[in-house]
């Protein structure tokens, strides 16, 4: 019986050839019951814990023959009731710790289906989609099925991913074994739904995402929670009032361009102080550094224009245009970078993916629409930073026209404008990443209050004493974790 018992695996069925040994393991507690006929030589963990761990061995020893199907074919984990569906001759349930089979009466394996862990099989893609598209009722537990709406998300997602293509694959497929699984009438939602995402037929969507596709404005699903959460956290924001004591020259023009300076430093181009005031006061444009040198001046000439920066925009079209009409000028010494276009080629930081090229216009539409539900100028400033800076929507310049518009929410709402000093380079990119990663506006929020403050303490009306006073604060410094932005 021990050799017997040691080459078990963890979860086991018990037949009848094995019936009386699994007893005498039971018996002697060298294995116990978690469902019919299924049984555990794990005596430690929980039965719960056991059962998901082996989920899928555990269904192709119970359900052999069996067709992972309907929302489970999409989810290919239990749903949050615990319910795995397969479809089969004859309506089934196994109750086990946590999670209950529900075989429902549905066709065997057709063209397309896979096999799956031995003896079970998983649907095909176009069999997914025909059959979540199956009337059904939640009742006590959970729909067998997804539903209109949530086959309409996952097209939604298969276009933005994959583009036309694969939907036109999906809908050619589909129609070849939709007569099989006397899935006729499914199909014909499916071709229709399709059709209106691509736009060759008028038919009505039900999600927001599904409707912007058809309407030929996508947008990106996955910013908007982020959007929601920075926006969430601004409404219930206690401003405190820093009132630009900028607003004329020569400190406007002065603040500007450490406005400018800065930005550009996060970007990663560095010039000493000095050379970066005669790039942009005296024209000095170094021969060796052309193009860096004319960052510095496109920045300086956006963030320095007294008109540009009392400039906010009323709606969403006059909303693109300042972006592109700002974006122009500020890049306007890298034509190769498209000034004034939206990006042609998707772009990325890292492992960080930004707003695919053709969700671009969309996703700015759904983030402004948020941005106008705020009132103070630092709120809106916050938000349409992050906007422009989470959609990325150009090839090169996002960081600092994001920083522009930023600045003028505030400069035309009369608050004191941000920047941020090269030594506090390593908080700001930080929490930005906290926000896109994990949703928490808390960091952002606090660092960019924080660099508010530092400039409002800056007197800006003498260009060398404002240097003076940056540089006593190591505002100049590049990031360590041992220098640290000193408050003036």
């Amino acid at each position: 019986m021990s050799t017997k018992f040691e080459s078990l695996p963890e979860v086991f069925v018990s037949t009848k050839a094995t019936s009386t040994t699994v007893s005498r393991m039971v018996k002697a507690g060298q294995a116990r019951k978690l469902g019919p006929k299924l049984y555990t030589r794990n005596m430690r963990e929980t039965p719960e814990a056991i059962v998901s761990r082996n989920l899928w061995p555990i269904i192709a020893q119970l359900m052999p023959g069996g067709v992972v199907s309907h929302r489970t074919a999409f989810e290919n984990r239990p749903s949050p009731d615990g319910s795995v569906f397969l479809s089969g001759d004859y309506p089934r349930e196994v109750k086990l710790p946590g999670i209950v089979l529900r075989q429902v009466v549905g066709h065997g394996p057709v063209d397309g289906d896979m096999p799956y862990m031995g003896t079970l099989f998983l649907a095909s893609r176009p069999r997914t989609f025909l059959e979540n598209l199956l009337p059904s009722r939640e009742r006590e537990r959970v729909a067998k099925t997804v539903g209109r709406e949530g086959v309409e998300q996952r097209l939604a997602d298969m276009l933005r991913i994959s583009g036309d293509t694969a939907l036109n694959q999906l809908r050619d497929e589909a129609r070849k074994i939709a007569p099989a699984l006397g899935l006729e009438t499914q199909f014909k939602t499916l071709e229709a739904m399709i059709g209106a995402l691509l736009g060759s037929r008028s038919v009505a969507l039900t999600t927001p995402v599904a409707r912007a596709y058809a309407a030929g404005e996508p947008y990106d699903p996955a910013r908007l929670p982020v959007f929601s959460a920075l926006l969430a956290a601004l409404r219930n924001l206690s401003v405190v009032d820093r009132p630009d004591r900028t607003a004329t020259p020569p400190a406007f023009y002065n603040v500007a361009f450490f406005d400018a300076y800065f930005s550009n430093y996060i970007e990663g181009t560095d010039f000493p102080v000095d050379q970066a005031m005669r790039i942009v006061f005296e024209n000095e444009v170094p021969p060796d550094r052309p193009a860096d040198a004319h960052d510095v001046l496109g920045t300086y000439r956006v963030v320095g224009s007294l008109d540009d920066m009392h400039r906010r925009p009323r709606d969403f079209d006059e909303f693109l245009k300042l972006l592109k009409d700002r974006h122009g000028r500020l890049m306007e010494g890298r034509p190769d970078k498209l000034p004034s276009q939206f990006k042609t080629q998707d772009n990325q930081a890292g492992a960080t993916m930004f707003v695919g090229r053709e969700l671009v216009t969309g996703t700015l539409r759904q983030g402004f629409g948020m941005y106008q539900a705020l009132a103070e100028p630092l709120s809106r400033a916050l938000f349409v930073m992050f906007l422009v800076a989470e959609v990325h929507p150009f090839m090169d310049g996002n960081g600092r026209i994001a920083r522009a518009m930023m600045n003028a929410e505030l400069v035309s709402g009369g608050q004191t404008r941000i920047f941020i000093p090269s030594v506090y380079r390593n908080e700001y990119i930080g929490s930005l990443k906290r926000l896109t990663n994990h949703q928490d506006p808390d960091a952002f929020i606090r660092v960019m209050s924080y660099a508010q403050e530092f400039v409002s303490r800056i007197d800006f009306a003498d260009l060398q004493n404002a240097q003076r006073e940056l540089s006593t604060s190591n505002a100049f410094l590049d990031p360590a974790d041992t220098v640290k932005l000193r408050m003036p």
